[in-house]
């Protein structure tokens, strides 16, 4: 599954990835804006040094408090909740305090004549200084709990991955054995029958057919011109067995030769093909894998000219239980619910399964070798 885009404004994860980084230039623009603000009114009201001194000052002040802040509120993280709010809680009121009491000495050492602390004075500032760091802090927490839930976000993104890649792998390791149990008692046949150098040819066909499916990882995606060359060697070993009654074709669009499908997606039902019309008849039946490109999709398509679906006898899976229920799992783990999956039969006149998926030429998990 595709990662959601964010926007990328401030709460950007790019933002955000140097969390140290983010916190100082969000430390600094917060009171440096402060700072304006601050010198806007002061300056509005009277246009005196003193008034941008005390204006600097308290910005400054308030940059230290919250930065010892910022420790206290991370070193609380690691007491109960209770504990940590309790906590939270006092050491705001002690800086809204500190915070008020600093700023009284300041403004009576600009303003009155001689500099002190008056309680009125200390009261008078305590509002204003609660309001600003309590709002820091609303900043502090609210900015933290973002990230704390992003990086949830992407643990559960991770193992959700992780999950669909396990559930492909699963999927597509299930078709090795029933393919294995198939050709390797073909070969066994042949050397009860004492036709070694056929059974020779069909254990060298076999290893190569092995080769490629151990090279790639069972959730890579193939281009569509790898999938049918595999087709091609599964069927010459096929081709062993069946002789002239097993009659491949093969009609492949170039422009898709390139898009990419999930490997061994195709084997499954051109095993279904021979199984049910190939075997049961003995003029054999043709088999066709077709593929073309309908503006942005790749259709595929597999049909045979075998009997069809006769009644009591339908094609839901192959002999193990893998079959078309595997291929419907596994485009849905592809693609989700953009691709399509039909089946169509004629009794008589063969049967044909469609598939559509999107165009795609890169790969969107990883490589296939």
């Amino acid at each position: 599954m595709p990662a959601p885009i964010r926007d990328p404004g401030l709460l950007s994860r790019p933002f955000f990835e140097d969390k140290s980084r983010a916190f100082w230039l969000l430390q600094a623009a917060g009171w440096s804006g402060y700072l304006l603000l601050r010198t806007v009114v002061s300056i509005s009201n009277a246009i005196t040094v003193e008034a941008i001194i005390a204006a600097i000052i308290e910005a400054i002040v308030g940059y230290c408090l919250t930065l010892l802040l910022s420790t206290l509120y991370g070193y609380f993280r690691r007491f109960n909740r209770i504990s940590g709010v309790l906590l939270t809680l006092t050491a705001l009121l002690l800086a809204t305090v500190i915070y008020a009491v600093i700023d009284a000495f300041t403004f009576s050492f600009i303003k009155a004549a001689e500099p002190g602390i008056s309680i009125p004075l200390v009261i008078g500032s305590l509002f204003l200084n609660f309001t600003v760091l309590a709002g820091w802090s609303a900043l502090y927490f609210g900015i933290n709990f973002y990230l704390i839930v992003e990086q949830q976000i992407d643990q559960m993104q991770a193992l959700e991955m992780q999950a669909s890649h396990a559930q492909l792998a699963m999927l597509r390791y299930q078709l090795n054995p029933h393919f294995l149990f198939n050709t390797l008692n073909s070969i066994s046949t042949l050397v009860l029958l004492k036709q070694t150098e056929r059974a020779n040819v069909m254990l060298s066909r076999l290893s190569s057919f092995l080769r490629y499916t151990l090279a790639n990882e069972p959730t890579a995606h193939v281009t569509l011109a790898q999938e049918v060359e595999t087709l091609q060697l599964y069927l010459e070993i096929e081709k062993m067995r069946f002789d002239e009654r097993l009659r491949p074709h093969f009609d492949i669009d170039p422009r898709v030769a390139r898009a990419r499908l999930p490997s061994l997606l195709l084997q499954p039902l051109v095993e279904n093909a021979i199984k049910y019309a190939v075997t049961p008849q003995e003029e054999g039946a043709d088999i066709t894998v077709s593929a073309r490109l309908a503006g942005e999709r790749v259709q595929i398509s597999v049909s045979d000219t075998g009997p069809g679906l006769i009644e009591r006898q339908p094609r839901p899976t192959l002999s193990t239980g893998v079959g078309l229920a595997n291929i419907k799992e596994r485009l849905a783990q592809s693609f989700g619910a953009d691709h399509r999956f039909d089946s169509q039969s004629n009794p008589g006149q063969g049967f044909s399964v469609e598939i559509e998926i999107p165009f795609q030429i890169e790969e969107p998990n990883r490589e296939a070798a």
